[in-house]
């Protein structure tokens, strides 16, 4: 399988060759050739020093079952739901000074799809220090 860097300042992970990203305003959308769903990436920064885990709880809706998560060099919660005719992954990742908000969503009649190919895509997640 062919893939390719995304990178940012602080952060890059792998793209597999059908998948593709733009950005658009703060948030980068990653989409795949079939247009099942989209991954969206908005960053955070702290001000001084590193990320705690307590700076994570404002972004988390608490009616929301979360479990903890590593996904390569970054660590947090991810939650999913159905919410009208949408499904929904969230994940809230933190390295260093850096807060990653994601969110997969696809048709609830899709539900499941991607996921083996999300995870794959998130698991590449790689911190770079500045």
């Amino acid at each position: 399988m062919s893939t390719r860097v995304l990178e940012s300042d602080d952060w890059s992970l792998l793209l597999p060759a059908e998948w593709s990203a733009e950005q658009d305003e703060d948030t980068i959308v990653i989409g795949d050739s079939d247009g099942v769903g989209v991954i969206e990436i908005s960053e955070l920064r702290r001000q001084s020093g590193d990320v705690e885990t307590l700076d994570l709880e404002p972004l988390m809706d608490q009616s929301l079952s979360w479990q903890a998560i590593t996904l390569g060099s970054f660590i947090g919660w991810q939650t999913h739901f159905l919410e009208d005719a949408t499904f929904l992954r969230e994940w809230v990742l933190y390295a260093g000074s850096i807060i990653l908000y994601v969110t997969y969503s696809c048709e609830s009649s899709h539900q499941g799809l991607d996921d083996a190919a999300v995870d794959e895509i998130l698991a590449t997640l790689c911190y770079v220090p500045p």
